[in-house]
């Protein structure tokens, strides 16, 4: 028995509202996908064209960067571990962003990309933009938030790990 909705075509309404609604909650986390994806080659192409980001000194260097970000730092060790060479640090947070973002937008080791993403943006935040304040003007800390939806749902739709887990289900 059809429940009675007060208009004719109601329970059809409702049954295209409902498809639309479980539509919407299986792509919800894609614009996010694609936001962080897109950011995060971005950022990882702009710090490997930069030789004045990956020279050890000098304005606008990683190795200046975190000299100045040293004594402000929630844990400066993680400064002096990227200290030891400026420029291999540079160069891993720049290929790291890379892998992050492409494996962000593939959907490829969606989890994997997460997490890697969360841990970069969880360094940056306790270095770099540790001191700022308010808080919420940091924009690591909010990276890091956006990073955890991904880390626990993965990439369901529209993604590589998708595709390989419908090959490893098919005979």
């Amino acid at each position: 028995m059809t429940e009675y909705t007060g208009r004719p075509g109601g329970s059809a309404l409702r049954g295209r509202l409902d498809a639309w609604k479980a539509t919407a909650s299986r792509y919800a986390l894609l614009p996010l996908r694609i936001f962080l994806g897109v950011t995060f080659v971005y950022a990882g192409l702009d710090k490997l064209t930069d030789p004045a980001f990956l020279a050890d000194t000098g304005a606008g260097s990683i190795g200046d960067t975190m000299r100045g970000v040293r004594d402000s730092a929630a844990i400066p060790g993680l400064v002096d571990l990227a200290l030891h060479s400026p420029t291999g640090f540079g160069y891993a947070i720049a290929f790291g962003e890379l892998a992050v973002g492409l494996g962000t937008l593939l959907g490829l080791f969606a989890r994997v990309a997460a997490l890697g993403g969360a841990l970069i943006s969880l360094s940056l935040w306790l270095t770099v933009s540790w001191q700022v304040e308010p808080y919420y003007l940091g924009n690591d800390l909010a990276y890091l938030m956006a990073w955890l939806p991904l880390l626990l749902a993965g990439a369901p739709v529209l993604s590589a790990d998708r595709l390989l887990a419908e090959r490893r289900r098919t005979p």
